[in-house]
Order: structure tokens, then sequence, then C-alpha cells
């Protein structure tokens, strides 16, 4: 437990999950264009070394099946996005980061 203007993010992080803000939202806007400053999220800070997720919901315009869209997402984590985004079909879990 640490003093914080958000009381939640005072509480103690190793016994908690604490939500909080985000920037990873902000972050599918740099992989899917259109998509910049029309998404938003949360954090949920959990007892693990630094991990982000982001729980990705959307409705699509143009007809698009999971494989295309994973595909998006590995390109971009390929690319400009290489060291921010990984995305994988493994079953890892937040220490194998």
């Amino acid at each position: 437990d640490l003093p914080h203007d958000d009381l939640r993010r005072a509480r103690a992080a190793a016994l908690n999950i604490i939500p909080t803000s985000t920037g990873a939202a902000k972050t599918v806007g740099k992989v899917i264009k259109h998509l910049q400053g029309k998404i938003d999220g949360i954090s949920l800070r959990v007892p693990t070394p630094v991990v982000s997720i982001t729980d990705f919901v959307c409705a699509v315009k143009n007809s698009k099946n999971v494989d295309e869209i994973n595909e998006a997402f590995r390109e971009a984590a390929r690319g400009g996005m290489k060291g921010i985004l990984e995305a994988t079909d493994e079953e890892l879990v937040s220490m194998d980061y």
C-alpha cells in the first residue's frame, strides 16, 4: 500500500486485481488506422511482472473471419509494432513474456 490519488491504486497490488487506466487500447489505432480515436479500454493490474493484454471486441462493416483479423495483428507485430505488440497462438502465461 502506497499513497495515490486513485484510492484503488493505493491498495496492495500483490493481493488485489486493481482496475485502472491504460494506453493499450490507443495502440490498436496504430495497428488498425481507421480505429484510431474510436476505442477505449481499462487495465486490470494483477500481481504479475509487467505484461499487458487487450480484450478486443468490435463490429466490422466488411465480412472478416477470425484468421484474417489475427493475421492483421501478427503482421503489425512483425512490422511497425515489433517490440510493442506480440500476437501468438501458443498457450503461454504472463511469465513467458
